[in-house]
């Protein structure tokens, strides 16, 4: 994460992500979030509204030495977002799939 990213809150609609606490917060209240999901979510945020490909996901939040189903962890994290988020793959508010490529967080930051 860019030294700068840790200190900076993004505040996007209702929600406010904390880098520095790790928490996604709704209307100041705690939502509940998996750390990688987390991850994710802040990676989506710093490059907001760019284009974040699976393989850059994969470089920088997986890394080369673990192993793991990187495909079913990126989905379930990709999930787990639009849950806290209540969003939706179909009619998407904040996180877009770029299908066959990777993700970009398409509101307001």
């Amino acid at each position: 994460m860019p030294a700068n990213a840790a200190s900076r809150l993004f505040r996007f609609g209702i929600f406010e992500a904390n880098p520095e606490t790790g928490e996604l917060r709704k209307r100041g209240v705690r939502i509940k979030m998996r750390a990688q999901a987390f991850s994710v979510l802040l990676m989506l945020l710093e490059r907001a509204p760019e284009l974040v490909t699976r393989e850059e996901m994969r470089q920088r939040l997986w890394g080369d030495g673990t192993f793991v189903d990187f495909d079913h962890g990126l989905n379930t994290a990709i999930n787990n977002i639009r849950d806290a988020l209540n969003d939706s793959a179909a009619q998407p508010r904040y996180v877009e799939t770029v299908s066959g490529k990777g993700y970009r967080f398409i509101a307001p930051v």
